[in-house]
């Protein structure tokens, strides 16, 4: 088991120490992130792109997929915030990850079983489920690991989680992607039972402070709590300018995981292959993307608790840079498609040292006692990011393909760029925010 350490409170009082944590409490957690990756991999980054794409023709498919995709997110980044403060006020946070998981679970295997304007509303559905999961999921992280290892093992979930990614790319190998209502129901399936350790397995400590949940009063009331700590944020310093950093980053960088699989088709239809060609390389490269992705979880999840968060996020960073650049130069370039293959290896890699380095600098910034409301507020910039990333991709889309007559493909890579600009801005703006441990003390302690 993995000892927790003493806990000081403000006054520098010793607390009785915590419940040692689990292995299997640890393994659950982690493989609750495989769980959770292959949805986001065989259903918002491969699979439904693809069947928008069947419908519609690739004329239409980045437009039509980005506003279907920037509509889930809009509610999410509405309800999100709201549902943290919630979980923040329940006795337990684990029936909130069970049910938005059951949530999506029901909605996926629903999918490509109707027309398309079902399917999308069932997408939706099942993304905005799968996005409220993210939230609670996240914030069991001080559950299963101490100050001293919690980049350690957000790394571990990454990199193992990863593999979530081979289950799902690995069933469109198997099975083709001609039957899309048997792998989204394949994908609902182990979604769930690599949920389930997580159910079981993972011990909370009760809240010490539960009010109620479910009242509409209630609801106002952590409405207002959300609106406090936003008008408040002076007093969390680097919280405000972490999240609006967040906004960038991860506008740029879940664009790219959602379009990726029609970008990859493009390259290869423009090297001479067929539809149906194109579709197998784009899984082949999305294998070797995950391959090195899983290497990365593992390494910057070890870096981070190195060299610290920040410091990690920036060399994130740096790297994405790289990518984003040579992503463009492919489409722009006409380059062959051996290429992408080392760019989707390097964006693999990199793709873990975001989260492994974000999750852990979110809680240097968190005060323990409302970890759920202030991952609500990380979960509402990533939707926001989600919301704006979709449809700037749509907007450049429409214009360089339907106004300026360009190529599906040259106008993917200027949309590339278009992207690369908000990972700098991001940079710049994540600058002064440190990452130094803070005490917390008063109504912010646990």
């Amino acid at each position: 088991m993995i000892e927790s350490p003493l806990i000081q409170s403000g006054a520098g009082t010793a607390l009785a120490a915590p419940a040692p944590i689990r292995k299997s409490a640890v393994v659950g957690w982690v493989l609750y992130d495989l769980a959770n990756t292959i949805f986001s991999m065989g259903v918002v980054s491969l699979y439904f792109p693809l069947f928008v794409r069947e419908a519609v023709g690739a004329e239409r498919a980045d437009s039509l997929y980005g506003i279907i995709s920037a509509l889930s997110m809009a509610i999410i980044f509405v309800v999100s915030p709201l549902l943290g403060a919630m979980s923040d006020r329940a006795r337990r946070r684990m029936p909130f990850l069970i049910v938005s998981t059951l949530l999506c679970v029901v909605f996926t295997a629903l999918l490509a079983r109707a027309g398309l304007w079902l399917s999308a509303l069932f997408f939706v559905i099942a993304n905005i489920a799968y996005q409220a999961g993210l939230q609670f999921y996240d914030a069991l992280l001080p559950q299963v690991s101490t100050e001293a290892n919690r980049g350690k093992i957000g790394g571990i979930g990454v990199g193992v989680g990863y593999l979530g990614s081979y289950i799902a790319v690995g069933l469109g190998l198997l099975l083709g992607t001609a039957d899309k209502p048997l792998l989204f129901g394949l994908i609902a399936l182990t979604f769930l039972v690599f949920a389930l350790p997580c159910f079981l397995f993972v011990r909370e400590r009760p809240n010490p402070h539960p009010r109620p949940v479910w009242s509409l009063a209630a609801m106002r009331e952590s409405t207002r709590e959300t609106l406090r700590t936003l008008r408040s944020s002076q007093a969390y310093p680097g919280l405000l300018r972490f999240l609006i950093g967040r906004v960038f980053y991860t506008d740029a960088i879940n664009t790219v995981i959602a379009i990726m699989a029609l970008y990859t088709v493009n390259v290869a239809v423009n090297s001479g292959l067929s539809e149906q060609q194109g579709e197998q390389q784009s899984q082949l490269i999305l294998m070797s993307a995950i391959t090195f992705a899983v290497l990365g979880g593992f390494f910057w999840g070890w870096l981070a608790d190195k060299l610290g968060p920040k410091r990690t996020l920036n060399l994130v960073l740096d790297a994405w840079i790289a990518i984003f650049l040579g992503a463009a130069a492919i489409g722009l370039l006409g380059l062959p498609l051996w290429t992408l293959y080392v760019v989707a290896a390097c964006a693999g890699f990199s793709l873990g040292g975001v989260w492994a380095a974000d999750r852990p600098y979110m809680l240097r910034l968190t005060p323990p006692a409302r970890v759920g409301e202030f991952y609500g507020l990380y979960g509402m910039v990533g939707r926001f990011a989600a919301i704006t990333g979709p449809a700037l991709w749509a907007l450049v889309l429409f214009i360089t393909v339907h106004l300026l007559n360009m190529s599906p493909l040259r106008g993917q890579a200027i949309g590339v760029l278009t992207l690369l600009i908000q990972i700098i801005v991001a940079y710049v703006i994540l600058r002064p925010v440190s990452d130094t441990r803070r005490v917390w003390s008063g109504a912010d302690a646990v």
